[in-house]
């Protein structure tokens, strides 16, 4: 009994560090297409197309209860697939065809950090000294990681950074917003309506499946599969494995091996570098995030112990 409890949480981190891979290579695979013409638009909407196309398959032939969902919650899904997700792709694949992969990837991994920003000043949480120095960690580190320390400010990449950002954002409302209905339903269920109604927002604003139309490579359309498969549907049900065995706080800290990943991934097929300075400022804000999550979890285990006290006196 004592060894199956012990292989357990090792093979949720094996989960997650399978997601992260995948969803690296997604990334770096993004970059490679749009080198060839492919527009961000149009590969968010092949994405999310193609993946919830699949789930919906799948769902159909093996696990149709997770496609019922009750009427009232229709809005909220479209809300949190038409608004989040739909967002979130669009501003993560803009980013990655405007800069560095690597860099666009450790922009969206700032999430953790406006969430904590939103619970203090939105949900009354105490800004402590250790969440006050991780923000001003991931802040020091992503002006170095996006090459601001350079005296040309003018050349850099200004829209590609700032939609990195809103994607940081994009994903820290997701995150928030997609827990609430994972209170209710299974993830499966959340992230399929989600990649759903996020579908239905892409193709209503490029005419429908007109990127589906257009004439691709077979090494176009090996990656365009790629991304819709192994850099969506699958790699999300392995992180939502891996957060059942190991909880959330775990799987997100282990999942910043993507941004490191992609850094290699993009460095060996796409040539791309980063500065020593970069590289410096993509430690600093995964130490940062790395902070805010393990500070998380300590005020999650310390209020469940005083919650079990509190039982223990009760009785």
């Amino acid at each position: 009994m004592d060894q199956g409890a012990a292989v357990i949480p090792r093979r949720g981190y094996l989960y997650v560090i399978a997601a992260a891979l995948l969803w690296a290579v997604s990334g770096v695979s993004g970059k490679f297409l749009f080198q060839r013409g492919v527009t961000p638009m149009e590969l968010v909407q092949l994405r999310v197309t193609l993946a919830s196309g699949l789930l919906f398959a799948w769902f159909l032939l093996s696990h149709r209860e997770r496609l019922r969902i009750a009427r009232r919650d229709i809005l909220y899904f479209f809300i949190l697939g038409a608004v989040g997700m739909a967002t979130l792709q669009f501003t993560y694949f803009y980013a990655i065809s405007k800069i560095n992969v690597a860099v666009a990837i450790l922009l969206e991994y700032l999430a953790p950090a406006f969430i904590a920003i939103y619970s203090v000043v939105f949900a009354g949480e105490r800004l402590t000294r250790p969440t006050l120095a991780a923000l001003g960690g991931s802040l020091a580190g992503c002006y170095l990681a996006v090459g601001a320390y350079n005296f040309d400010l003018l050349a850099m990449n200004w829209k590609g950074i700032v939609v990195g950002i809103i994607s940081a954002i994009s994903y820290a409302w997701y995150a928030v917003h997609g827990e609430h209905g994972m209170r209710r339903y299974d993830p499966w269920t959340v992230l399929f309506y989600a990649l759903l109604f996020a579908g239905v927002c892409w193709n209503i604003v490029l005419p429908p499946l007109s990127a589906f139309r257009y004439t691709y490579s077979s090494v176009e359309w090996a990656w365009i599969l790629y991304i819709g498969v192994f850099g969506t549907a699958i790699p999300f049900g392995l992180y939502s494995k891996g957060i059942s065995l190991i909880r959330a706080t775990r799987a997100s800290v282990t999942a910043t091996l993507e941004p490191i990943a992609a850094g290699f991934v993009s460095f060996f097929f796409l040539d791309e570098r980063l500065q020593p300075l970069q590289i410096a400022g993509g430690v600093l804000v995964i130490v940062s995030i790395l902070l805010l999550q393990m500070r998380k979890e300590y005020d999650d285990n310390t209020a469940a112990l005083i919650r079990a006290r509190r039982g223990d006196l009760d009785t």
